[in-house]
């Protein structure tokens, strides 16, 4: 399939997923008046997303100053830009009825990828396995492949609480006719017992992949009787007391959420270890036992939802593949020292990603319409188990030229355009 696909620049990917898109409008707030603003707002995605900084891309991109790619970084920190243009790439991909076979977006996985930095980024930590200082970037991956939400984090800290935030930041923005999100995979550095409570009365199942065998225990209510065949395995006891000692104070905890009074990140923060013996946090951990001895019982004894599970976080990992091939480098020593910026730079890298998975899925739903028509067989079970992450056939270096002409009247104003002429 990607023999027939063939080769191609990631300059021209960009180009023609916003023509499809428009999501230079959305990153502008209005059409571009000419090439040489869009060149800019390319540019700066290119100094945002990847390594390389201003003056770097000014170098790859002809006919382009340092000045004007840091004027359109500045603008593209701007609250909501990105994550605006972000959300009409995913809704663009998941158009495409070959999405549909990977998933009915319902799902999503979580998981982390770090990217090196300087140790003087206030942000920056050790990571331990491979002796770096770096940043996290956290991002949420629906189960059609599309990256729908990222925030900036410090690793090897609990991950909970931002895979809980985005699902719910995901949720609360759809629409009533709108599909949403009823399962999240994570691994075991992506919940706590409270998460999994907090998640549950949010309206969604925090689904994890365990580690540890300790952590694999089985919890009933005191006084119950376990089954005969579960009575090796029953290892703690759940105390139904301090669940209804907290529970209206919980509810409270999960209205102040949907209401937007704090974020479910800034809920779960506050339910964390140090808040032992406060009665909100009690009764949330007493209440995740119990929802991960049922998800336990699910996990050991349907195999088709382990499989489901362990295949949402595969996909994952193979995101993370892609995203090293379009940030491949360091975070330079004077970026991401403001907040907004290193959000900037989280959105601009999952954007970018989405557009190459935009891309492919586009040019796969070419090819697939192509062989329907010439009676080529293919089945659909074949084509589930083909990602749109492909990244060989793209070339990500070199000097950047943006193919615009054919796409104009899509990408320009046409007020500029025949003033253009008249000139």
């Amino acid at each position: 399939m990607f023999n027939m696909i063939g080769g191609t620049q990631f300059a021209d990917m960009l180009v023609e997923v916003d023509a499809k898109t428009r999501f230079s409008q959305a990153l502008l707030g209005r059409m571009a008046k000419d090439i040489g603003e869009l060149k800019a707002v390319y540019g700066a995605l290119y100094a945002h997303g990847t390594e390389n900084n201003a003056k770097g891309v000014c170098a790859m991109i002809p006919g382009l100053q340092v000045s004007q790619i840091t004027m359109a970084m500045r603008a593209l920190e701007a609250g909501g830009r990105l994550r605006e243009a972000n959300t009409r790439i995913i809704d663009f991909q998941q158009s495409m009825p070959i999405a549909m076979l990977w998933g009915q977006g319902d799902k999503a996985s979580s998981d982390s990828m770090t990217l090196d930095t300087s140790r003087h980024l206030h942000s920056a930590r050790m990571e331990y396995r491979r002796k770096q200082h770096g940043v996290g970037i956290y991002v949420h991956m629906l189960d059609t492949w599309a990256l729908f939400h990222d925030q900036p984090i410090v690793i090897n800290d609990r991950q909970a609480a931002p895979a809980v935030h985005g699902v719910e930041a995901h949720n609360c923005t759809r629409r009533e006719d709108q599909i949403r999100l009823s399962l999240l995979a994570v691994d075991t550095h992506g919940y706590t017992n409270a998460a999994m409570a907090i998640a549950k009365l949010l309206g969604f199942d925090l689904c994890v992949r365990l580690r540890q065998l300790s952590e694999r225990k089985m919890f009933m209510a005191r006084g119950g009787t376990p089954p005969e065949s579960l009575e090796r395995l029953v290892v703690g006891k759940v105390s139904l007391r301090k669940i209804r000692a907290g529970w209206m104070e919980l509810l409270r905890l999960i209205a102040s959420i949907r209401q937007g009074r704090l974020t479910a990140a800034e809920a779960i923060a506050r339910l964390g270890s140090a808040a032992r013996g406060d009665p909100v946090h009690a009764a949330a951990d007493e209440l995740g036992k119990l929802l991960r001895t049922i998800f336990l019982c699910d996990y050991f004894t349907i195999p088709e939802f382990r499989r489901e599970m362990h295949a949402l976080l595969n996909r994952g990992e193979s995101i993370h593949q892609l995203q090293r091939a379009v940030y491949h480098g360091r975070v330079g020593v004077s970026r991401g020292r403001r907040a907004d910026e290193l959000r900037a730079i989280s959105t601009a890298h999952t954007l970018l990603t989405n557009v190459v998975i935009a891309w492919n899925t586009m040019k796969m739903q070419d090819v697939v319409d192509r062989w329907k028509v010439l009676k080529h067989p293919i089945e659909e079970h074949w084509i589930r188990r083909i990602g749109p992450v492909h990244f060989e056939h793209v070339n990500f270096k070199g000097t950047i030229t943006f193919e615009i002409d054919s796409y104009a009247d899509a990408l320009i104003q046409r007020q500029s355009k025949l003033r253009a002429r008249r000139v």
